[in-house]
């Protein structure tokens, strides 16, 4: 008759038992949880990841030369549907729709900075879990070194001090075994946070820099009150007196919209 416990006593979970013990297994159930994040995330970033297209580009150069022939509307049509699924696409046409219906600059600045914000957000947790991943790894390797170290010396005293080689290296092997495998475990995905850290860090200077551009060109009627008191030139007073109209859009002073979202 055939042995039907061979096949469960030999399979890969008992093995890595038999390896490094039950924290063996934590470790592989923590690079399978790691794996899969990091899988997530980049299906995440190729879809939604905030990033300047050429068409995007585009419209910011249009909004600098010329804001009046730029039309919030058509940004979000011309997008396409992949465009849309892009959140710093709909943070400039949300934000030029703000300007040209000429609502506060506080409140637009506030606006966009939130927005921006949760533009990131939805990367924050996968980046979090790799980075647990990273820290807890090494920990557990060395939980496993201790309680190999344990096996070992209580092997020992069983036999009051006349353990062989065999006993003995069962414990140090398991305990050296947990320690390799935390470290393998721990090294790459410490490697993948930064890198994933290092590209977040870089979407939000491409946001930053993007708002900036759009923010530093506003309608004169959004301009705020603090501003009422700047002296206007003489060669502009007498450009009114004469019965110029002045331009619609005019770029703010100083560094007002600098660091939108910081």
């Amino acid at each position: 008759m055939t042995d039907l416990t061979l096949p469960l006593n030999t399979g890969p979970l008992t093995q890595l038992v038999d390896m490094g013990g039950p924290v063996m297994v934590v470790l592989v159930a923590l690079a399978v949880i790691g794996l899969v994040t990091f899988v997530y995330l980049m299906l995440l970033g190729a879809l939604y990841a905030p990033r300047m297209s050429g068409r995007l580009k585009k419209t910011v150069m249009d909004w600098q030369s010329n804001p009046a022939s730029v039309r919030p509307s058509e940004i979000r049509y011309q997008a396409g549907r992949l465009g849309r699924l892009n959140p710093l696409q709909r943070l400039v046409a949300d934000t030029i729709e703000a300007i040209h219906n000429g609502e506060d600059d506080r409140k637009i600045r506030e606006t966009a900075a939130r927005d921006a914000q949760h533009s990131l957000e939805p990367f924050e947790a996968p980046l979090k879990i790799i980075e647990v991943i990273a820290a807890l790894a090494p920990l557990l390797g060395l939980l496993g070194t201790v309680l190999g170290m344990m096996e070992a010396f209580s092997a020992m005293a069983a036999t009051e001090g006349r353990a062989n080689a065999t006993q003995l290296s069962g414990g140090i092997y398991e305990a050296l075994t947990t320690t390799a495998a935390g470290l393998v475990v721990a090294i790459p995905f410490a490697a993948l946070a930064a890198w994933i850290e290092f590209r977040l860090r870089r979407i939000h200077k491409t946001i930053n820099s993007t708002l900036v551009s759009i923010l530093h060109i506003v309608p004169e009627q959004t301009l705020d009150a603090d501003e009422a008191d700047y002296q206007v030139p003489e060669q502009q007073l007498h450009s009114e007196a004469a019965g110029d109209e002045p331009d619609r859009y005019t770029t703010a002073r100083g560094q007002r919209f600098a660091h939108a979202t910081g």
